[in-house]
């Protein structure tokens, strides 16, 4: 599996931004999908996952309330809609895909490359 991540950007605290996450190979209906993200000195952290079938998904308090992961299996593609953004938000977010809706990065066999997302306040 090969993973794509597109959508950051700058965007104004408060702001809301969509990132995307093209995945190639015929399986990717059968994967749950996370999404971490990595800032500037801090270790990485867990955002949300999504089962594979899109019925279920698991967040971080941090994203709870303002970010909703979603999926369209018909392209392959998972969604992280990000609302109310702030200043503590900004990270390279990554997505990557696996068997477990986890929120440990090492449960994750794929990953893609990263896209950056940076809120001004």
């Amino acid at each position: 599996v090969q993973l794509q991540a597109s959508g950051g950007g700058l965007v104004q605290a408060g702001g809301s931004l969509r990132l995307s996450c093209a995945a190639s190979g015929r399986t990717f209906g059968s994967i749950v999908m996370g999404w971490f993200r990595q800032a500037p000195g801090k270790e990485r952290e867990f955002v949300s996952a999504i089962s594979a079938s899109g019925g279920s998904t698991y967040d971080a308090d941090s994203a709870k309330g303002r970010f909703t992961s979603s999926r369209d299996n018909t392209k392959n593609t998972v969604f992280l809609q990000m609302n109310s953004l702030r200043p503590d938000d900004t990270a390279t977010y990554y997505c990557a895909a696996g068997y477990i809706i986890t929120d440990i990065d090492t449960a994750y066999k794929y990953w893609g490359q990263g896209t950056q997302v940076t809120v001004s306040s």
